[in-house]
């Protein structure tokens, strides 16, 4: 009897241990899906941070859409398909350049009228391949950019078509903003809606009227790079919107914005536009996403874009 009592007691103090050993394994799992969670809510706060007033909410026909280029659900279907044939392309370093692909290639554009735009016509569908640079003429000063026509001829192509038609001639650059003010280093352009006063709670929403898929978006943001910009969470809803990444701090925003190119002169001359919240028209509403943008105190507005 004794002996029987003494495995009894072995017994319940090994049921002990493993419920023991159970529930510190639950708590470690409860762990590790909060840090996980919180890592989300980070990144996704970057990213939101990052766009501003690009996510900002509008109401369109009745329905709820997220600004700069937020579109109906079907417009996800858009597809940019390109199989770039061989052409010269420039990949910022520490980064791996796209894939190359022989063949022609085809571009889809979607006509869009979910929010505010300027509508001058759709691009054609054949992009010229042969693209090598961008030039910006602003009133501030110029910058060059070498582009990646192989790796984004649809976005290329978008960009030279509403160039020719005068599209970007005399726009105010809707966006500026500084790591002290958003925690990232940007000029953001291409509303042909845009006040960009520091005020006008629309800016960030404007469009071409148009949208397609996205192109070379494996590419982080660092210094120097000029990247088509589109909501968070958004696929494939590209417009005329675009901006220029002014400090390497915006790698912390991750990839997957379709990126056309990197400068090659003028970088001093877009850095120097603001160094500080000192030059820019705060608007609160921009770093917490909620519409309105951060614009330039004193205004950067393109006067032509070219291409060669």
């Amino acid at each position: 009897m004794r002996g029987q009592k003494r495995e009894d007691i072995a017994v319940s103090g090994d049921d002990r241990q493993n419920e023991e050993d159970r529930q510190r394994e639950l708590a470690r799992e409860h762990k590790e899906r909060q840090a996980k969670r919180a890592t989300d809510q980070t990144s996704k706060a970057r990213r939101n941070t990052f766009l501003g007033a690009g996510v900002a909410v509008v109401v369109v026909a009745g329905g709820i859409f997220a600004g700069t280029t937020m579109v109906n659900k079907d417009s996800e279907e858009t597809a940019a398909q390109s199989t770039p044939s061989a052409s010269a392309s420039v990949t910022p370093p520490g980064t791996s350049p796209s894939p190359t692909k022989t063949g022609p290639v085809t571009c889809t554009y979607k006509r869009d009228k979910s929010l505010p735009h300027k509508f001058v016509g759709l691009p054609d569908k054949k992009p010229n391949m042969k693209l090598k640079k961008m030039t910006v003429a602003t009133n501030r000063g110029s910058f060059t950019v070498n582009l990646m026509t192989d790796a984004a001829p649809c976005a290329v192509n978008s960009m030279r078509f509403l160039a020719k038609k005068k599209f970007y001639d005399d726009m105010k650059c809707h966006r500026l903003v500084t790591p002290d003010v958003a925690g990232v280093h940007m000029l953001q352009c291409g509303d042909p809606q845009a006040k960009a006063d520091g005020k006008n709670p629309t800016d960030g929403q404007g469009t071409a009227g148009y949208v397609y898929a996205d192109e070379n978006a494996e590419i982080p943001l660092g210094k120097g790079v000029v990247f088509m910009t589109q909501p968070s969470e958004a696929a494939g809803r590209n417009n005329s919107q675009f901006a220029i990444s002014l400090s390497d701090e915006n790698v912390q925003v991750g990839a997957g914005y379709s990126v056309i190119g990197m400068v090659d002169e003028g970088m001093d001359m877009l850095t120097g536009l603001a160094t500080s919240g000192q030059d820019l028209l705060l608007n609160n509403a921009d770093i917490t996403g909620d519409g309105g943008t951060t614009a330039p105190k004193k205004p950067v507005i393109i006067k032509k874009i070219t291409f060669s």
